[in-house]
């Protein structure tokens, strides 16, 4: 985490580019065991909180909502709130306090969403974007660097707020299939068919396979099992489970079928990565 120092958030807040919209703090934080914020008098800033993986809970207003992978919320200021992470499955969060003349209505437009808890499509553009904001904050502290973070940290927070627009409107097809591979490596567990990622993003099936082949040079079930058998090394390298507990983890009823996948994708079996590494 990084937190402004109070001199240079006063100057943010007299400068003209970044007077509407200021980041004080920012952070990350992965799998956050044993997370647990009780602030009751709430904080001087807006606080923005965007799960990308596992489960917490917030209380504001008498207002509970849970978040779960992909899902935000925004906090008001100055208001008691509570917020801690699912004891079994911790959230992994990005964050931000913000301040400014547009942060008041950013939480309004928050308010009033018709969905109390937002879902948006992970996408590694999004996240890296706020890498640089959280890189920008870190190193520099000179006023045109720190306007330009604050003008990106302001297109993140749009970006997850209006995610139906953006997910109603036409697209590149790059847009495309970039929220499909973010969508895919979400869901690595699970056994998806073409039809099933077409019906998420409301769109016919040839369609995305020929926009996801066309893009990638793989088909949308090869790149799936691709990220598959990257997660498998993951595994394999750093945990004890069984072949048969990775393929189960995976999706893979088959742990016959898995190895003959992994083995195609690696160039060896599942066992024999394993002792090598």
């Amino acid at each position: 985490m990084i937190v402004l120092p109070k001199p240079i958030q006063e100057q943010l807040k007299e400068n003209a580019l970044s007077k509407s919209f200021y980041i004080t703090d920012i952070g990350y934080y992965p799998k956050a065991h044993g997370h647990y914020v009780h602030r009751e008098n709430g904080a001087e800033e807006y606080i923005l909180i965007y799960c990308t993986d596992g489960f917490g809970s917030i209380e504001y207003m008498n207002f509970k909502t849970q978040l779960s992978a992909n899902t935000y919320c925004v906090l008001p200021k100055n208001i008691a709130h509570i917020y801690e992470a699912h004891s079994k499955q911790p959230w992994s969060i990005y964050w931000m306090h913000f301040n400014g003349d547009l942060a008041h209505g950013i939480f309004k437009k928050f308010q009033g969403l018709s969905n109390k808890n937002p879902e948006v499509v992970y996408t590694e553009y999004r996240i890296s974007q706020f890498n640089q904001v959280y890189r920008l904050i870190k190193n520099e502290h000179a006023l045109s660097y720190l306007e330009y973070a604050n003008l990106l940290g302001l297109n993140f927070i749009t970006s997850l707020l209006y995610a139906d627009i953006e997910k109603n409107n036409p697209v590149h097809a790059t847009t495309l299939v970039e929220k499909i591979k973010g969508y895919l490596s979400q869901n690595l567990d699970k056994t998806l068919k073409t039809k099933d990622v077409a019906e998420r993003f409301n769109y016919s099936n040839s369609y995305v396979l020929n926009t996801f082949k066309k893009q990638t040079g793989y088909s949308l079930i090869q790149f799936f099992n691709l990220k598959k058998t990257q997660k498998a090394c993951e595994y394999l390298k750093f945990t004890d489970l069984s072949i048969k507990e990775i393929s189960f983890k995976l999706g893979f009823q088959d742990p016959f079928y898995f190895t003959r996948l992994f083995k195609k994708n690696i160039g060896c079996s599942p066992l024999a990565y394993r002792k090598a590494n």
